[in-house]
């Protein structure tokens, strides 16, 4: 299995509105891809004070083969509908692990 991770440091004023938007559009619009084959989102609990809150957004994908797929085809689309609506309010970075 392969893990995507997207980590996201989100402003806190924005961090209701953001949650919000990620779980009734952001991801569903990617499951609808149909090629993760689940998700989570969780929230960080050992926060520095940075004015933001960090959440570790995860797809699981049955295969390299899925998630090269989903980059390809997908991924930029929704990376930037995620960056025009919180535009300078967040900073992410993205992992890719192997279940072993």
């Amino acid at each position: 299995m392969i893990l995507h991770s997207v980590t996201v440091n989100i402003d806190k004023s924005l961090e209701l509105e953001w949650l919000q938007w990620m779980k009734k559009v952001h991801i569903p619009e990617i499951m609808a891809t149909g090629l993760p084959m689940g998700n989570k989102i969780l929230r960080l609990l050992t926060e520095i004070d940075n004015e933001g809150t960090t959440f570790s957004c995860q797809y699981y994908f049955q295969t390299m083969e899925d998630y090269f797929t989903y980059d390809q085809l997908h991924a930029k689309v929704f990376q930037d509908k995620h960056h025009v609506r919180f535009l300078n309010r967040y900073v992410s970075f993205r992992t890719l692990l192997e279940e072993v």
